[in-house]
């Protein structure tokens, strides 16, 4: 990926910190890809008792985890603390009077960088990570930061956005000036090295396109800024653009319009693999100790 597309990871923070508010009113396809994600349990026997929800926002995937495994304690880790804010905030809503006087309504969360996981080596069953990596430059490090805290035969699943996502925007932009409009993402194949890469085994990849439909181009940009989601790449341009700008892309995006709507199509892929063994070298123990054979004489 070119540097110019690197997201900035404190401006990532502050844009989804300032989301928080109105990120359930347009968190339309984020709840869609999780209930998309879930329904790929159904066919993974696992009963984990620890998970991890990597990327948590306001809590939707969280509900549905400690739904689907009563007996499981589930971890929210988000890297805004807005967020973990308004899902704790919905929790004790729910739980009404009662539950919050037994406890019942205090989640465990973390604020933290899911490239730098506050977790002890091997202490989850389950990372669960929803449309959440695609903000990171490089996936290698979130993986082995992933193995590591899952524990052997531990589950990995997650959603993120493919090179595809929002391409009618990018065309629209393309052209204008030489500033980077619009984030870009990893191909699925090579998700699928990186894993392998890093220790997962039996990695499974898919992905599907899912089209959501506008009235106008501001509609997009607006849902885009909602749920945090805007322009945080190295390569955006500084100040504000003019009002000719705007008129020009928007011109441009309405040539992908269709019986009255504008498309925004986001290429979504999922991934699960489980935590591999390191394989031992020759003469070695899987730990890494040497073995020393004695012969006799």
């Amino acid at each position: 990926m070119s540097e110019a597309f690197y997201t900035d990871k404190a401006k990532v923070r502050a844009a989804f910190e300032r989301a928080a508010h109105s990120y359930d009113g347009a968190a339309v396809l984020q709840r869609e890809v999780s209930d998309r994600m879930a329904e790929r349990l159904d066919v993974i026997k696992n009963a984990p008792l620890m998970i991890l929800d990597a990327g948590s926002g306001t809590g939707y995937g969280a509900a549905e985890l400690r739904r689907r495994y009563p007996a499981a304690r589930v971890i929210e880790l988000d890297i805004a603390a807005s967020m973990l804010k308004a899902s704790k905030a919905k929790q004790q809503e729910g739980a009404g009077f009662f539950g919050r006087l037994m406890g019942r309504a205090q989640p465990w969360q973390a604020c933290a960088d899911i490239e730098a996981l506050p977790l002890a080596d091997a202490s989850v069953d389950m990372v669960w990570s929803n449309l959440a990596i695609q903000w990171l430059n490089e996936p290698d490090g979130v993986f082995a930061e992933f193995r590591r805290v899952l524990k052997p035969d531990g589950l990995l699943m997650f959603s993120t956005l493919g090179p595809d996502t929002l391409f009618e925007l990018r065309a629209a932009f393309a052209g204008q000036d030489s500033a980077t409009h619009v984030n870009h993402f990893i191909d699925m194949h090579d998700l699928g090295d990186v894993l392998v890469r890093n220790g997962f085994a039996l990695p499974v990849m898919d992905m599907e396109k899912i089209v959501l439909t506008y009235g106008r181009v501001r509609d997009v940009m607006q849902d885009l800024k909602s749920i945090g989601a805007h322009n945080v790449t190295a390569g955006r341009k500084a100040g504000l653009t003019g009002k000719h700008f705007w008129q020009r892309v928007e011109a441009a995006y309405e040539a992908y319009r269709r019986d009255g709507s504008l498309p925004a199509t986001y290429e979504v892929v999922y991934g699960h693999a489980w935590r591999g063994e390191p394989k031992a070298k020759a003469g070695h123990l899987p730990d890494g100790r040497q073995v020393i054979e004695f012969k006799k004489s």
